[in-house]
């Protein structure tokens, strides 16, 4: 096997069993999880950084950036989906996670037709549309919007946008995010821990758990962003739909979530709008490399 698809293949499993590892820390507060998490992933950055010795090409890119809010609202959007994902989890939504992981490859879509103006064909339309369709008969048959699994999908979609429109690379783009969030995250430890006189994680698990978040979020980035460069986009295409896999099997079998008629419809019919897109794309992309005419 290619050692590009290990290596992603590895990323997306490791993300796919997050669920695992913030269900370990469930006697600790979410709000401080993601504190922790916050803090430590500008630890681990910073290091990273540091060892790659990019400190210079990245205060250069930061000065030479025109438009600011390309660098720091990412920040806020990352911080936000980390937020509500912990949150999720530890609430019993690990389903509902999937599903936002399950929509944001369309809604990068969407970001792509509305924001960057690009075009879609008929048919990658009608996936689109089916998804939609996927979403109403959720709100419709369970009587709940949603919610979770939009926000999920629509931070990222918008973080994916904005990165993309980055000089950032990477490693560099979280380094100036999880310096950006470090502020207000070691802020409110260090209020919650001395001024409020709150306990520090009684456990010696705990607190190495806490002290892992920053590995756990940035080492598995790093081993996909190794993986993606040696493999083609379209096998990067087909495979992130592992993560969202994994994450519903984690809620369904081992935090044993219900999996009712309604949200099974959902998924369904999202399922198939994407398995529409993917092939489509797949098949476009192919026949454009090959050298055939493709009507659209």
């Amino acid at each position: 096997m290619n050692r590009g698809i290990i290596y992603a293949l590895s990323a997306y499993i490791f993300w796919g069993l997050h669920p695992v590892y913030w269900k370990m820390l469930h006697r600790v507060p979410s709000y401080e999880i993601i504190s922790h998490r916050m803090f430590w992933s500008f630890v681990f950055f910073i290091i990273i950084i540091t060892w790659r010795k990019d400190w210079s090409s990245l205060f250069a890119k930061i000065k030479s950036c025109h438009n600011r809010s390309i660098l720091f609202v990412p920040a806020l959007l990352i911080g936000a989906n980390w937020a509500m994902y912990i949150w999720a989890v530890n609430a019993g939504y690990i389903v509902e996670t999937s599903l936002g992981y399950f929509i944001s490859p369309l809604v990068n879509v969407f970001c792509g037709v509305f924001f960057l103006h690009e075009k879609l064909r008929p048919v990658q339309w009608l996936a689109v549309c089916i998804a939609g369709m996927g979403v109403l008969a959720m709100t419709l048959l369970y009587g709940v919007f949603p919610w979770i699994s939009l926000f999920l999908a629509f931070t990222w979609g918008i973080y994916c946008l904005l990165r993309k429109k980055s000089p950032l690379d990477a490693v560099e783009g979280l380094t100036l995010e999880t310096t950006i969030l470090s502020v207000p995250a070691l802020a409110f430890l260090l209020y919650r821990y001395t001024i409020i006189s709150s306990p520090l994680p009684a456990l010696l698990p705990d607190t190495l758990l806490l002290i892992g978040t920053g590995i756990i979020s940035g080492l598995p980035l790093i081993i996909f962003i190794i993986g993606a460069r040696l493999v083609k986009l379209s096998v990067i295409g087909v495979i992130q739909y592992i993560y969202p896999i994994l994450l519903m099997l984690t809620g369904v079998f081992i935090y044993h979530e219900p999996l009712n008629t309604a949200k099974m419809t959902g998924f369904i019919i999202i399922w198939i709008a994407l398995i529409i897109y993917t092939v489509e794309s797949t098949l476009y992309y192919r026949n454009r490399k090959n050298g055939a005419v493709v009507v659209s």
